[in-house]
């Protein structure tokens, strides 16, 4: 799926677009136990509670894709003849009314899904979406349509209690303490199945969400979708640090790192003005030609592209997204750190002086420090001694 896609989805989930006719789930303590059954109607709730269930469905369609949004691919053979292919095409086929099946369902979740001991909600519904034909314009003909996309919604929500806090009574126009209550807050994961892909059923394909790219809950992917998901933003961002530092060894500079940063962000502000809906993407063989670029010894590229190789696959497309963090340009040394707006990282050099390293930075006016406003003009010039910072630019 892309974001044309996911966008045109997740406009659906408004109490006024879309065919959900029933809120389905349960609630579970963290001892596993079902505290009670979900089973409302869409349409005789009232309107703010049907808005608060669509936006936490509407929630696990956001985030980046290839980062909050993973694509699950299923083989050829789960797809002719598996249990958990065949218990997800069911939930939809049934629109979600077969209470055994969903029951089934909660039942697979809870025994597999580690929530660290806290209470959450499982919400499923089901919509059905008769796709608009789209001309080569790209307008829709809502007229026009041709097809019918069926698809399940799931989201497994956190249970928090809430504060008691003062709160104001109309009525008696006098403030009282509102007593602790239970909130449901937004999705930790969830899922789409099956994937809209071209506007259409991909029953291959399921679309996982992760609100916390560090903690995609494998063990949940691995009961009910049985399948290996890719590698999470976090894992790509380490391996592919680690792929690095490892290869380029003693020429691992500031000016090689910089230079890569760059080179990925450049590729990611080029995406974002051409407006494409598929994510962003670069080969290690691109990274090969940037480390060239840098000097970097021909035998430390080919060990940097090996790595890559063994850990994501020959020439596997990469997301820059997931590689770096494209709005920081953070320096950390074992007393402080530095954090440069990335288009002007090429102000921060080292250099040695006295013989000992520092870094240094241009600082021509408006300095502050703890907040407040020095004068640049007091600094003096001189040489460095040893153990004594370089008065002109310390960190």
């Amino acid at each position: 799926m892309n974001q044309r896609e996911i966008g045109e989805l997740r406009r659906r989930l408004k109490p006024e677009r879309n065919a959900i006719s029933k809120i389905y789930g349960c609630y579970v303590n963290s001892n596993k136990q079902v505290i009670s059954y979900l089973d409302s109607s869409l349409g005789i709730m009232p309107q703010d509670e049907a808005e608060k269930y669509l936006t936490l469905l509407r929630r696990t369609l956001t985030g980046q894709l290839q980062k909050n949004l993973i694509d699950i691919v299923f083989t050829t053979r789960q797809v002719a003849d598996s249990e958990e292919h065949k218990l997800l095409s069911a939930l939809r086929q049934t629109g979600l009314k077969d209470e055994e099946l969903r029951r089934h369902f909660y039942d697979t979740v809870i025994q597999s899904l580690d929530m660290d001991d806290r209470n959450y909600l499982i919400l499923l519904a089901h919509d059905t979406y008769d796709v608009p034909y789209r001309g080569k314009d790209g307008d829709d003909q809502a007229d026009a349509s041709d097809q019918v996309y069926s698809y399940i919604l799931c989201a497994i929500c956190p249970v928090k209690d809430s504060k008691a806090e003062l709160g104001y009574f109309p009525g008696e126009n006098e403030f009282h303490s509102r007593s602790a209550g239970q909130v449901v807050a937004p999705p930790e994961l969830g899922f789409l199945f099956p994937a809209f892909d071209n506007r259409a059923a991909n029953l291959y394909n399921a679309l996982y969400y992760t609100k916390q790219t560090d903690l995609i809950h494998q063990e949940f992917i691995d009961s009910l979708f049985r399948t290996e998901p890719p590698m999470s933003a976090d894992e790509q961002k380490a391996t592919f640090h680690t792929a690095l530092a490892e290869s380029l060894e003693g020429e691992c500079s500031m000016d090689v790192v910089r230079t890569v940063h760059q080179q990925l962000r450049d590729k990611l502000i080029l995406h974002k003005e051409s407006r494409d809906p598929e994510p962003p993407s670069i080969s290690p063989r691109e990274v090969d030609a940037i480390l060239h670029s840098c000097g970097v010894e021909e035998e430390k590229v080919k060990t940097f592209h090996r790595k890559c190789a063994d850990q994501f696959g020959e020439d596997a497309p990469l997301n820059p997204n997931n590689l770096i963090n494209s709005g920081r340009f953070e320096i950390k040394t074992e007393h402080a750190s530095l954090v440069v707006d990335p288009d002007y990282s090429y102000l921060v050099e080292t250099r040695k002086i006295n013989g000992r390293t520092f870094l240094l930075l241009p600082v021509d006016d408006g300095m502050e420090v703890n907040g407040l406003a020095v004068d640049v003009r007091t600094v003096g010039d001189g040489a460095v001694s040893p153990g004594q910072s370089p008065e002109s630019s310390s960190l």
